[in-house]
């Protein structure tokens, strides 16, 4: 997310400015060991008979918005019902609900697969006269394959370059299938030419987002700055996990007002893009919460599908 120069440069400057207030800070950051184990904890793996609660540990490794986790879970015998949580929506990158919508289908299809690898398989459905609510019902039966399970506490965003290297015809036609999910369509783009159109459209869009004070002003809120931030209350985007430095939160606020700018992310973004052999859109057939959970279920898929290819 940071361009890591640009971040040790202006954090320097900050401690030089407030070295007293930052030896306060540091004795605030907390433990990356105790953060280690908690991650590891989250991405144990399944058991071979799995409780709910497993079977939501898995659901909550999704991708999702922000890392918001912007859901709750209702058990009630052999159903699990994934409930939106309105209050850890972010209004301004995402006003209409779309991005936390596609969540919970990254959470549903997770809940899925985690559970069918079990021999609990059962149906996601929609409920849009309950809030937008998803319901799944699992029943009992022979476990099918689990390499997608397996790769569900495996699978995670990459924010570094790629190699470069290209997939073959029958690698991207193996993760087009695993995305085939009605109500949805995957373009898979693999033209260098048309790979640069699309980053010139990223590159506009983030320089709009990132000259808004309300972008901003919500992205700090969801930013992680210290081991025990990201701890307590265990969500939002921690920046080590970004190849960033660990440092006091109110430090971290003030360098992001430095560091971030348009112009590093953009060249940040650039050049993963250029050395990513592809994009992958999910377009949903209709503009409203039933698709996006779909084309949440859809991505999951890929993303799944990606790393038990052994790809990023």
């Amino acid at each position: 997310m940071l361009k890591r120069r640009n971040l040790l440069i202006a954090g320097g400057a900050a401690l030089i400015a407030g070295a007293g207030a930052a030896g306060y800070g540091i004795r605030q950051i907390g433990s990356m060991a105790d953060y280690t184990a908690r991650v590891a904890a989250q991405r144990a793996p399944l058991p071979a008979n799995p409780q709910a609660q497993d079977l939501i540990r898995f659901a909550t490794l999704a991708a999702n918005s922000h890392n918001t986790q912007a859901w709750s879970f209702r058990v009630a015998g052999n159903s699990i019902t994934l409930l939106p949580d309105l209050a850890r929506a972010t209004p301004v990158v995402d006003p209409d609900n779309h991005h936390l919508f596609v969540s919970l289908g990254c959470a549903a299809e997770n809940l899925s697969i985690a559970a069918a690898s079990r021999g609990m398989p059962g149906e996601v459905r929609f409920d849009p006269g309950a809030g937008g609510a998803i319901h799944f019902a699992h029943a009992t039966a022979a476990a099918t394959d689990t390499a997608l399970s397996d790769a569900i506490p495996l699978r995670q965003s990459t924010r570094g370059i790629y190699d470069g290297s290209s997939l073959t015809p029958a690698e991207l036609g193996q993760l087009a299938e695993s995305a085939r999910v009605p109500g949805v369509d995957l373009i898979l783009i693999t033209d260098r030419g048309q790979i640069g159109q699309l980053g010139d459209l990223i590159a506009t869009g983030n320089t709009a987002q990132i000259a808004d004070p309300a972008f901003m002003a919500e992205l700090k809120h969801w930013m992680r700055f210290t081991p025990r931030h990201a701890l307590h209350p265990g969500d939002g985007l921690f920046s080590a996990t970004s190849g960033n430095p660990v440092m006091p939160d109110w430090l971290g606020r003030l360098v992001l007002d430095w560091a971030y700018t348009a112009q590093a992310e953009n060249d940040t973004n650039t050049a993963k893009i250029a050395s990513s052999a592809g994009i992958a859109v999910f377009v949903a057939a209709k503009a409203d919460a039933e698709h996006w959970v779909q084309a949440g279920r859809a991505c999951q898929r890929f993303a799944l599908q990606a790393t038990a290819m052994g790809l990023k």
